[in-house]
């Protein structure tokens, strides 16, 4: 998989987006400040969600005003396409219905998200693959047959690049809850990269996953402990450590075996067998 020029899978960085969601509290300002923190925080992509309250659930809905007062205003999102591409920062977004993704190709987007709840929409993800870009279907709730459906949706075309986001959706998750050995199996049997979107706050989990083979790292950064999604994401600093404890758990899972150049030195060292000492005499 290739998002924006960025390959994507095994032996190649982690992928680490910045998920804004709901946390720009519909303020533009915020909205161009969390890209801004998203790449001071060495973030790969930042990710929106295009939506609108209309096209997500009935007005008599209990969500209804929830979602009202976090969606993000369509009309900003070219705007903020255009500052993470002069940032040189991806940009990508959460569809959720055909008209956001006409929205979306008009921006050229370089991909796009399948949220967990949409999953079983397989008419909006057969429309998403066939825009020929790169597709991650978030797995939350999911069970083998909902991943199965979804899979074949993206793979009847035969352009579409597909990942798959193990996902806990609950929020915040808990790690009991995460299951991140699945991330092994998803791989092993779908042969694509998979990656997690995490809603839980714990620090060890985006390193276990990455440890476990995660190619894709998704994490919510927030500007605020008070808006609306702050309950399971990041502030800007604790988003900064993530991506460092993903970069450092990179460079720790090489499958190398014998002395390493740091250990050469300390070969000398070894117990000599004629002596019975440590020493630097030869081991003949």
């Amino acid at each position: 998989m290739e998002i924006a020029g960025r390959p994507i899978g095994f032996g190649r960085p982690v992928f680490v987006v910045a998920e804004i969601s709901a946390n720009h509290d519909q303020d533009m300002k915020k909205a161009v400040r969390l890209i801004h923190e998203a790449k001071e925080a060495h973030a790969d992509a930042v990710k929106l969600q295009t939506y609108t309250p209309d096209t997500l659930v009935n007005k008599d809905s209990p969500y209804y005003h929830l979602y009202k007062r976090a969606y993000m205003p369509w009309e900003w999102q070219p705007e903020l396409k255009k500052l993470a591409d002069d940032l040189d920062i991806v940009l990508f977004s959460t569809a959720y219905d055909k008209t956001s993704v006409d929205h979306l190709q008009k921006m050229n987007v370089p991909a796009y998200k399948v949220a967990s709840f949409e999953l079983t929409d397989l008419d909006l993800i057969r429309y998403i693959a066939a825009t020929g870009k790169p597709v991650l279907l978030s797995l939350g709730m999911a069970n083998w047959t909902d991943i199965m459906k979804g899979v074949d949706a993206v793979s009847g075309y035969s352009h579409a690049q597909l990942g798959l986001l193990k996902c806990t959706s609950s929020y915040p998750a808990q790690p009991q809850d995460m299951n991140l050995h699945t991330i092994q199996t998803l791989e092993q049997r779908f042969m694509c990269p998979v990656g997690l979107s995490n809603h839980c706050l714990d620090r060890a989990i985006p390193i276990a996953a990455v440890a476990l083979g995660a190619s894709i790292i998704e994490q919510h950064i927030t500007l605020s402990k008070d808006s609306i999604d702050a309950s399971f994401s990041l502030l800007p600093s604790e988003f900064a450590q993530m991506v460092q404890d993903v970069r450092i758990t990179e460079k720790a899972m090489g499958n190398y075996v014998g002395p390493t150049k740091s250990e050469q030195a300390m070969l000398g060292l070894r117990r000599n067998p004629k002596t019975g000492k440590r020493g630097c005499e030869s081991q003949a």
